[in-house]
């Protein structure tokens, strides 16, 4: 019976450069660690998908090892994650480099390295972590090779046990297993190549990305997560409507998908504020709102998409429902100060200028040196002919380095 050999020579190369005589481990400027693999071909097996196979296990073993190195030797010890969990997320910052390969028609061998700096992949990993959305993408990922791997090799014992001619199936039985074992091989073939675009959208190489996402959708057309991946590539190099193309065949293919809504949300509103979209303004703003309620609808707990569905409420003039919206976020996401200038900002559209300052008054709370928190709650106070207080908040805001503030204490002839 044809199985994986877990054969494996590990090799681990470490190359550290010290700075200063204090130079920790942490801050060693990269590391390499490098594997083999040897994978032993069933009658199944062409060398594509002896070279998908491989390259999965490899990278699983390479990802692993620098999960070990990354919780011992830097801060990433201190996020309180697991080790699978560091290897899941380590898979979107960087990837697996095939050094040597060799085919022999019955056995295929593979060497491939990670090379990383650590502290640059610590920092990503902090704001992978952040993100709830992408720690998300990341494990059902992982999960789909592993559910790929699994399937591959339950189909092999399947043929083998049944001792079937694969090479000329005897009957639709034959023919449907072997079917199924080159989908599969695909199909990890195509979590290969996703993970890839993640890793190059992350690191903002668009193009690269959309190249990774685009072989990923040729081995898996069904691929949902890599249209919402391409489409956000596209949206990075500013192809507005080729992003929308792709974030609508993403829900043609998984309607529940909150999370191609909130981004073909999200770029309806970019294709009027940087894109062509001035055209039909409104039109654009409303099919944002739309897909932002759709994406509420299929997560109640998404507050990017409130922020984005009152932010487009407010281009509309519908400053009570951005108020709304904002307030909502608030309560999902009380640490973003940001949020607090969009809600004071709606408020003073309304001319409710007390309930700006509380606004902003909370955004300084959560972060105070915020320069526009206080420059805005000081134009509020103006507003409500509070001049002293006025004046000492944007004097505050100018010393922080607000560059609005200066200007207005300039003109006004103020000194600070």
């Amino acid at each position: 019976m044809a199985i994986l050999n877990h054969r494996t020579s590990a090799i681990f190369i470490a190359f550290f450069i010290i700075f200063l005589s204090f130079a920790s481990l942490s801050f060693a400027e990269k590391v390499t660690f490098v594997k083999e693999y040897t994978y032993q071909a069933s009658e199944l097996d062409s060398k594509a998908s002896c070279r998908t196979i491989s390259l999965e296990m490899v990278k699983r073993l390479l990802l692993e090892e620098l999960g070990t190195y990354l919780i011992s030797e830097t801060g990433v010890k201190d996020f309180m994650l697991t080790k699978d969990q560091v290897t899941t997320y380590s898979a979107g910052i960087v990837g697996a480099e095939i050094i040597e390969e060799k085919w022999d028609g019955k056995t295929f061998w593979l060497k491939a390295r990670v090379s990383a700096e650590p502290k640059e992949v610590a920092n990503s990993l902090q704001n992978i972590v952040n993100d709830k959305q992408k720690t998300k993408e990341l494990e059902e990922v992982r999960k789909k090779a592993a559910e790929f791997s699994k399937e591959i090799e339950k189909l092999k014992k399947e043929l083998e046990i049944a001792k079937l001619d694969t090479k000329k199936p005897a009957h639709k039985a034959a023919e449907k297993k072997i079917e199924q074992y080159n989908e599969a091989v695909k199909g990890l073939g195509a979590t290969d190549w996703y993970e890839q675009g993640v890793k190059f959208y992350g690191s903002g190489n668009f193009k690269e990305a959309i190249n990774a996402y685009n072989k990923a959708i040729q081995l898996n057309p069904q691929y949902a997560e890599a249209y919402i991946g391409r489409g956000a590539s596209y949206d990075g190099l500013g192809n507005f409507q080729q992003a929308i193309n792709d974030f609508s065949k993403a829900i043609e293919l998984k309607p529940r998908s909150a999370e191609a809504y909130y981004n073909r949300g999200a770029t309806y509103y970019r294709l009027v504020v940087f894109g062509s979209g001035a055209d039909d303004k409104s039109g654009n703003f409303q099919r944002a709102i739309n897909d932002f309620s759709k994406t509420i609808e299929l997560n109640p707990q998404y507050s990017g998409a409130y922020i984005m569905r009152g932010i487009a409420y407010d281009k509309l003039g519908n400053y009570q429902q951005a108020v709304n919206d904002f307030i909502k976020t608030t309560q999902l996401d009380p640490q973003n100060a940001s949020v607090y200038i969009k809600l004071g900002l709606a408020y003073g559209n309304l001319g409710s200028y007390q309930q700006a300052i509380n606004a902003y008054s909370k955004a300084i709370k959560v972060f105070p040196k915020y320069a526009e928190a206080y420059y805005r709650r000081g134009a509020a106070y103006l507003k409500l002919n509070n001049e002293q207080k006025g004046i000492e908040d944007i004097k505050i805001a100018a010393k922080l380095g607000s560059y609005e503030a200066k200007d207005y204490l300039k003109e006004k002839g103020i000194k600070w």
